[in-house]
């Protein structure tokens, strides 16, 4: 198959340039993490990294049809010379696909005529929404309502069948790949030292294999119970990707439907894995919270309207770990625009939250923690050009790393179910909840002494001084729509402000109180499982002022990087073995 580079060599120079292009180095072959593990638990990371790896191939399948047959073209032609493919290469293995999007919120499309459509490779790839919804209901009509059932699911890939359309299992559609992770799991049980980890492996190397729902409930129950691991070793499904699935809410009549014959509508899952090895004194550090969540629950607004996954009394569904990590492929290691720095799963939409199963908080310490030297220039020249000198002494790095701990505990917060009903805007409205859960619940952490009146500052000013883009984004970037509306909001309530000069104030006072009210809001909108109340709230706040542009336009002034792309070196070295 023959395609076109659809990037000039002049762009692709530049994008892959080191100022353009942001390294992010995971754990090194020579890292001390890696040198004191146990000889059994050095062999089972070998198998859990080429685990990952197959992982990938089942990510650029739900991705874009066109993924792997052009990585294949990029590497023939890389044999013969090709400087462009060369170059486009490194792209394309930084965003794991032909189309990514990058630090600016632009497309970053390799290939000459590629197309995305909001159903990903989940669903046909000349699927319109018109014609995803008449074909449903003509199926609801006809009596086909198990199979419709199938094609909105969360681990279908979804195919024509004549003028229909059929829901294909994940066991069945990635049956070779998940087979092959599944082998590799199986063989780090054989070596690995620690008994419940190798009980999660065997379960979670069963769900890969049979087409049944609760194998993938035991295994992710079994999941959110480890705390004292030496290895970490995670298969992530999360439903940013797919915007089609939630848009059957949309159209009355097959919101009826689908009512009638009780199905709900839950987004496709796209897959990711995390490796990696548990950190103990980060571990030790984060679990300081844990006896706070208890707390947290009580102080959140409207409690008593809704069951929490943490209650006031029990916080034992829980567990949170440090990870130093050693790969992240597919959906987790896809540089578009960033990576995560930490996850709470499994989501809402998962079984083994209706059986008893808890959440599990993972942080990714690589990620967090980039203190190399173009990365300290960047922040200095950012801060400088755009925050008030005044509030600099304010301004911890740490600060943020406190405040991704609020807000993955606060996803296990608030309403625990019903925001399905939100389609395309779930995900916004869930991380705003996470993020202003974070802030609103500091006065309580501070006077129950996790931070101090110091720090709680810092928290504050450092995201306050983080709360701005290089551009607007699109409403499918769920993290970056959310951090456009807390700007607007907060300027609003008086808590930030932007001078002519596109210089940041924080009024430190107004900050808690702007996040209450913006949290209660939020959770009332969760709790009316309305899909217009939802997208009314976005509307309301998901506004680019000219307050908001005059940052921007210093942010691209002081930091030139558009890419990002994930090193593996330890994880290199174990597959190659």
């Amino acid at each position: 198959m023959q395609f076109e580079l659809n990037l000039s060599l002049e762009e692709l120079e530049k994008r892959t340039n080191k100022d353009y292009l942001i390294r992010k180095p995971l754990l090194k072959e020579d890292a001390q993490e890696y040198i004191d593990l146990d000889k059994g638990d050095k062999e089972a990371l070998k198998h859990l990294a080429k685990a990952a790896n197959y992982a990938n191939l089942i990510y650029m399948k739900q991705d874009n049809e066109l993924n792997l047959p052009f990585e294949k073209f990029l590497n023939d032609e890389i044999k013969k010379g090709n400087k462009q493919a060369e170059l486009t290469k490194i792209l394309f293995d930084a965003q794991l696909g032909v189309i990514g999007i990058d630090s600016e919120s632009k497309k970053v499309v390799l290939l000459k005529g590629a197309k995305e459509s909001d159903g990903k490779a989940f669903y046909p790839s000349d699927l319109t929404k018109e014609e995803f919804h008449s074909i449903l209901k003509n199926m609801l009509k006809d009596g086909e309502s198990e199979e419709v059932k199938k094609i909105l699911n969360q681990r279908t890939i979804v195919k024509r069948c004549g003028n229909k359309l059929k829901g294909i299992d994940y066991t069945e559609a990635f049956k070779t790949e998940f087979e092959s992770i599944a082998k590799e799991l199986e063989a780090a049980a054989q070596t690995s030292t620690n008994k419940d980890f190798n009980e999660y492996l065997t379960l979670q190397a069963k769900a890969l294999r049979e087409n049944n729902p609760m194998n993938d409930a035991y295994a992710d129950k079994k999941w959110a119970t480890l705390q004292d691991t030496p290895l970490e070793f995670t298969i992530s499904r999360e439903q940013y990707a797919d915007l089609l699935t939630g848009t059957v809410i949309e159209d009355e009549e097959l919101k009826k439907l689908l009512e009638d014959n009780n199905i709900t509508a839950i987004s496709k899952d796209s897959i990711g894995i995390r490796v990696g090895i548990i950190n103990k004194k980060g571990t030790q550090d984060l679990l300081k919270v844990k006896n706070y969540l208890p707390v947290m629950a009580e102080n959140m607004p409207l409690k008593e309207q809704y069951e929490q996954n943490i209650s006031s009394q029990d916080d034992n569904l829980q567990t949170m770990v440090d990870v130093d990590l050693v790969s992240l492929r597919g959906d987790e290691g896809s540089y578009r625009g960033g990576i995560t720095i930490a996850q709470n799963l499994p989501n809402n939409d998962k079984l083994s939250l209706t059986i008893g199963g808890g959440r599990r908080n993972v942080y990714h310490r690589q990620i967090r923690t980039s203190n190399s030297p173009e990365a300290l220039e960047r922040r200095k020249k950012r801060l400088n050009a755009t925050l008030n000198t005044d509030l600099h002494k304010y301004y911890n790095p740490e600060a943020d790393h406190w405040f991704t701990i609020g807000h993955e505990n606060v996803h296990s917060l608030g309403p625990k179910s019903g925001t399905e009903a939100l389609g395309k805007y779930k995900n916004i409205i869930e991380e705003n909840k996470a993020d202003m859960g974070s802030l609103a619940l500091l006065d309580c952490l501070t006077n129950e002494g996790v931070y101090t009146e110091e720090e709680k500052k810092q928290i504050l000013v450092t995201f306050g001084a983080n709360c701005f883009l290089k551009a607007k984004p699109e409403l499918s970037q769920a993290h970056r729509v959310r951090t456009v509306m807390q700007a607007y909001f907060f300027i609003k309530e008086g808590a930030l402000s932007v001078n002519k000069d596109g210089i940041i104030d924080i009024n430190i006072d107004k900050m808690i109180p702007a996040a209450n009210k913006m949290l209660t809001e939020i959770i009332q909108v969760q709790l009316s499982q309305d899909f217009n109340a939802g997208e009314q709230f976005i509307q309301k706040y998901f506004n680019w002022t000219d307050e908001i542009e005059a940052v921007s336009k210093k942010l691209k002034e002081t930091d030139k990087s558009l890419n990002g792309k994930i090193e593996t070196p330890l994880a290199d070295l174990l597959t190659n073995n």
